[in-house]
């Protein structure tokens, strides 16, 4: 699939109550992001590039530097003021007198209206009312690439500029259906409430823009910190004995580049059961042979520490031949033993390794549940916040349920490396199943973990994962677009039964598993029932009020 280069442009500016950003709502007939609240942007277009002789501020060498590409750097600046103006009627130019554009309203909409309408190019604009386009007022933010399985990829570079003055912004009715002006703060608050959908990347445009007051200590920030070169770049690897490239995005993507910073292509693609992985300084991955629909390539064991002191994570399922690995990485030496939550994948060998080897078991007992593993009995019960010495550093816990009720995260300080169990998953989403698996306390204990530093994320099933904040930002906007699903369904279907919503929440998803769905949807269902948004009354649930 083609990756389309594109712009968009934070467009601020300063009011009695502090900095404000423009977002536009973006129609749910778009094939991409639809109904999600966007910065103005797009697409890079031929054209953009033959404005360059109405640029100013810049040429195309200094763009090009600015943004650390070797061409083109003025065709995405200028295709973000051009997107800004055909989107939100915001024209950021200059008149021959250096002075903010001063052209009237009507001619301002009569202008963009013969830009989408592609009657007019935005050189012609320019050349008409002897503008120019003033690429030094924006300032380069961030650099976003869609992953793969969008319908569609943009190569993405995110600008911020103060919106020009005396003008009023008006969405297109068209690609945009509605516009506010509003804090970076309440914009990240309503999407965590669920009033607004928001990307990935607009989330963490967001939470840089809610660290400042005014626009000039904005823009000298923007200006003073180039943003960190993306790492997009095919690495080398290992995988089945032969050399393979692994693209970013990919599952492996992350752990090789972290495992093999030099790019010499030693780190493994592949998750082997019963093969020990170092993945820091005193940190070892064992997966068990467990492997499944449910567990991916198997349940990941940690092994933290150094010969006569070890703390295992996730002994995971009471099998031999994993139990006996674990005896023979650690010489039988394991001090304590921790687990994350008590599903079956997870703790039952924690019994057999502290009756081996004499280890104090780590967690929370388990809630009632055929699921649950009853044999567990802890040593110790932590509460959040505490801390654990172990001889590879110290960890904290944090008590995230949602996924389960008793489910603990342990975050290792010294290297930012996060011990995730169900919580994050990589290669798929997590299964909330109710009663003991809770929608609203998931997306709580998510959003808390964007108060922790953390690098990376080991997770319970699969490869380590990067870019730890995006990950969990990623996570929150698919649960939250889902919960639009959800709430559209018992609009158009309510009232109407568990099955029956199922049918039309999730209507992207094979019917094969629309039993496993309907479980998630009971979460989701419970959650808005929580937040007096639903009803449920003789097996029918219901809209009671909209959820804004």
């Amino acid at each position: 699939m083609e990756i389309r280069p594109a712009a968009t442009l934070a467009l601020t500016r300063d009011t009695p109550e502090g900095l404000q950003v423009l977002m536009l709502q973006r129609t749910w007939d778009a094939v991409f992001l639809p109904g999600f609240y966007v910065f103005p942007g797009g697409a890079v277009d031929a054209d953009d590039h033959l404005c360059r002789d109405w640029a100013d501020g810049h040429d195309d060498a200094s763009a090009s530097h600015y943004l650390g590409i070797t061409e083109g750097g003025s065709g995405y600046m200028i295709a973000a003021v051009r997107e800004c103006f055909e989107e939100a009627g915001l024209l950021l130019a200059n008149d021959d007198q250096d002075k903010p554009v001063s052209l009237d309203t009507a001619t301002l909409e009569r202008e963009r209206a013969a830009l989408n309408a592609s009657e007019r190019k935005l050189t012609d604009l320019c050349k008409q009312h002897r503008l120019t386009i003033p690429l030094d007022q924006l300032a380069y933010l961030s650099h976003w690439v869609t992953p793969p399985g969008p319908p569609r990829r943009f190569d993405t570079r995110f600008f911020v500029a103060v919106a020009p003055p005396n003008q009023i912004a008006r969405h297109d009715g068209i690609e945009t259906i509605d516009h506010v002006w509003l804090s970076p703060a309440q914009a990240l608050e309503d999407h965590r409430l669920g009033h607004r959908l928001l990307g990935s990347p607009t989330v963490r445009t967001l939470r840089i823009l809610s660290d400042f007051n005014t626009t000039d200590a904005l823009m000298a920030y923007a200006r003073s910190q180039p943003p960190e070169p993306l790492e997009n770049r095919p690495w080398p690897a290992r995988r089945a004995g032969q050399r393979v490239t692994i693209e970013p995005g990919a599952p492996a993507y992350d752990e090789v580049r972290k495992l093999d910073p030099r790019c010499q292509g030693t780190a493994s693609a592949t998750i082997t059961p019963g093969v020990p992985v170092v993945l820091g300084p005193g940190v070892q991955r064992l997966t068990a042979g467990n492997a499944g629909m449910m567990t991916g390539p198997g349940t990941n064991t940690y092994v933290l520490g150094k010969p006569g002191d070890y703390t295992v994570i996730d002994p995971g399922p009471e099998d031999e031949n994993h139990l006996r690995q674990l005896l023979d990485i650690t010489g039988g030496a394991i001090t304590r033993v921790l687990v994350t939550h008590t599903h079956r994948d997870h703790s039952p060998g924690a019994a057999a390794l502290r009756e081996t080897t004499g280890a104090t078991l780590v967690g929370m007992k388990a809630p009632e549940g055929a699921s649950q593993d009853a044999s567990f009995r802890p040593d110790r019960v932590p509460v959040h916040d505490d801390e654990i010495e172990t001889a590879a550093g110290k960890l904290k816990v944090l008590h995230t349920p949602g996924h389960a009720s008793n489910h603990l995260c342990y975050l290792l300080e010294g290297q930012n490396l996060l011990f995730s169990g169900d919580h994050i998953m990589q290669g798929s989403t997590v299964v909330i199943n109710p009663p003991d698996g809770d929608m609203k306390a998931y997306l709580v204990s998510l959003h808390a973990l964007l108060e922790e530093n953390i690098s990376y994320i080991a997770p319970g099933h699969g490869f380590l994962l990067g870019h730890a904040h995006a990950v969990i930002d990623y996570l929150t906007t698919h649960r939250m677009a889902r919960e639009h699903k959800v709430l559209a369904a018992l609009k158009d279907h309510g009232p109407a039964t568990l099955k029956n919503l199922t049918a039309h929440a999730y209507d992207d998803v094979p019917t094969a598993i629309h039993g496993l769905a309907s479980r998630s949807l009971l979460a989701h269902l419970l959650k808005l029932q929580q937040e007096r948004v639903a009803a449920l009354s003789d097996d029918q649930w219901q809209l009671i009020r909209q959820n804004n």
